[in-house]
């Protein structure tokens, strides 16, 4: 495998993984307003947002003037729209928060969360181990 499609794995996964924390953090703020009246539940579309963070490309413009050179990358936080759920069936005072669904949104994807974390702890055990025993021949 090569470097940048070594990089490329570990940035996918951080981007999955700082998705995923806004996703928790929508959820969360969605089960603490569970009893606010006329509050509309919120939502991400985790999906539209990690394809587009990964097809962002070269953000800053920069041209690369040799081939040896890395392709810059954007340091910048993920940013995902966040929208008011359509889904929402709205109770007596207006509120459109299902606490229920709601914290099945939340255990799904603290698991996704979780693979996702597990899978970048493994790539980066593979560059360290490349790093101290499998590059000491060269």
């Amino acid at each position: 495998m090569t470097d940048s499609g070594f990089d490329s794995v570990i940035g996918a996964l951080n981007t999955s993984l700082n998705l995923r924390l806004a996703q928790e953090n929508v959820i969360a703020s969605n089960i603490a307003n569970a009893d606010t009246p006329g509050y509309k539940a919120k939502a991400i579309e985790f999906e539209t947002a990690f394809r587009e963070a990964l097809n962002a490309g070269n953000p800053m413009g920069i041209e690369r003037t040799h081939p040896g050179h890395r392709a810059p990358q954007s340091t910048d936080p993920v940013r995902p729209e966040i929208y008011d759920d359509p889904n929402g069936v709205e109770s007596l005072d207006g509120n459109t928060v299902d606490r229920s669904t709601e914290m099945a949104k939340m255990s799904e994807n603290q698991i996704l969360y979780d693979a996702s974390a597990e899978l970048l702890k493994r790539k980066l055990g593979m560059l360290k181990y490349s790093i101290s025993e499998g590059g000491g021949n060269r």
